[in-house]
């Protein structure tokens, strides 16, 4: 009021101003500085003396709670409990039958269609043709034809794959995958949309060993180190046919009704099952004086007779003789020096057997049941797959009497083919589409197809 020369802005301005003038004056900021700045600038006492170290008793215990310190509420230890891979992800399969039902991810009307073509190609019959011995050349010929393509590469399972099976089927390519965390994930190959896979969980632990049943191909049998199931697709379920608190490693059909199976264990044990019998429980449990026992399979014409590879023993065994210790080999391999992968008779006569080996070799054994040739080591090999990869098997070509397949660390990636005499009869290989190592493998007993699955889950068809 006391500038009546100014516009009613101006004096709106200068009001505000002195205003924010007095508002600055009653913080005191002048003195805060200098208070400020004594701080800054005030030098720190000379410290002569050494500062004495606090006692026990005047620290501070921190208060640790009762689940980390492991300990239940009414003060008794908690037992340690393994890891299970795969725990967070997935629950724990119960014991006994379980439904055949795809994991809850999938479209349960497309894994019906699924199952349906299963039981559709194990109701036609196969041709009853033997398995026989080809001209090599005609042989060498059939593999040069086989080729992988896009369409035949897919992920079936969702981690490494630790065994594999493959439908007798001739009309349909139709494989099963087992991986590390239990899944079996089941592949019509000739349907080439993104629905041709599915995923079943019937197991909690890496499942090592698959077989479709040769009397029955509708049931599909799987191993995990703790049970044994069927699938059956006919009543889709997972039946239990043997549970087991040691830890389970392979096994193998002692008769063409598949009735009866050789079950190997981890800790060295072998057990024969029946699945005929009620309960879960084996038959016989036999020391048979391995360490460890990896493989088992049964002679091809002779079915009383198994050989087992372990940590450094090959050897072969009468299953109508074995007790619960005491077992005695029919005949041994020596001359291993490091742990053996695995050991298979030759399909056709069961005269020779094929091992591979930790020292990186491949060797072949002339069988004649009560002994062994003198080991013959067909070639260098290498086998350190280390261990991220499932181990090294080579396996006899069903349709070939002499030939054995097997994956390979070399590059380009690929997998070899071996005559029993150690000559390399072919490579499977694509640079365009097969870029990992294919550990595990699988040939289709009539038909030249060859499936080799690695360690993300992933199956290659050639």
């Amino acid at each position: 009021d006391g500038h009546p020369q100014l516009s009613a802005y101006e004096r709106k301005r200068l009001k505000n101003i002195t205003e924010n003038a007095k508002f600055f004056a009653s913080l005191k900021l002048h003195e805060v500085s200098a208070r400020l700045h004594q701080i800054a600038t005030k030098r720190q006492a000379h410290v002569t003396k050494r500062p004495k170290p606090k006692k026990a008793e005047d620290e501070i215990v921190r208060r640790r709670s009762m689940r980390l310190q492991r300990v239940e509420p009414s003060g008794i230890p908690m037992l340690e409990m393994p890891a299970q891979p795969g725990a967070e992800e997935y629950p724990q399969v119960p014991d006994g039958p379980l439904p055949m039902v795809p994991d809850q991810m999938e479209n349960s009307k497309l894994a019906e269609d699924l199952l349906a073509t299963w039981m559709r190609i194990s109701e036609m019959k196969a041709n009853d043709t033997k398995k026989h011995t080809h001209d090599l050349k005609r042989y060498q010929d059939s593999l040069n034809s086989m080729v992988l393509s896009e369409d035949n590469i897919k992920k079936v399972v969702k981690y490494r794959v630790c065994s594999m099976a493959i439908h007798p089927s001739e009309s349909i390519i139709f494989v099963a995958a087992g991986d590390k965390s239990g899944q079996i994930g089941l592949w019509n190959v000739n349907c080439k949309s993104e629905e041709g896979a599915h995923v079943f969980i019937p197991h909690n632990y890496p499942v090592s060993c698959m077989h479709f049943s040769p009397f029955n191909p509708a049931h599909l049998l799987s191993l995990s180190s703790d049970s044994l199931r069927c699938g059956d697709v006919t009543r889709a379920v997972f039946d239990e046919i043997c549970r087991s608190e040691e830890s389970l490693s392979s096994f193998d059909f002692l008769e063409d009704n598949a009735s009866t199976a050789i079950v190997g264990h981890w800790d060295g044990d072998v057990a024969v099952v029946d699945r005929r019998t009620p309960g879960t429980s084996s038959e016989l449990s036999a020391d048979i004086g391995f360490k460890r026992t990896r493989t088992v399979h049964v002679h091809p014409v002779k079915k009383q007779y198994f050989v087992a590879a372990g940590s450094v023993d090959v050897c072969i065994y009468d299953v109508r003789y074995l007790k619960s210790s005491g077992n005695k080999p029919v005949s041994s391999l020596k001359g291993h020096t490091k742990s053996v992968a695995s050991a298979y008779f030759s399909p056709v006569t069961g005269n020779r057997v094929v091992t591979v080996c930790g020292d990186d070799k491949l060797s072949k054994r002339n069988v004649s049941l009560f002994s062994f040739s003198p080991c013959f080591v067909l070639r260098r090999h290498n086998n350190n797959t280390g261990r991220w990869l499932t181990r090294f098997r080579a396996i006899w070509d069903p349709k070939q009497e002499d030939c054995f397949v097997v994956g390979s660390m070399a590059r380009p990636r690929q997998i070899e083919v071996f005559q029993d005499t150690g000559k390399l009869l072919h490579s499977f290989y694509n640079l365009d589409c097969l870029g990992s190592v294919c550990s595990v493998n699988v040939v289709h007993p009539s038909k030249n197809i060859l499936v080799g699955g690695n360690s993300s889950g992933r199956l290659h068809v050639f």
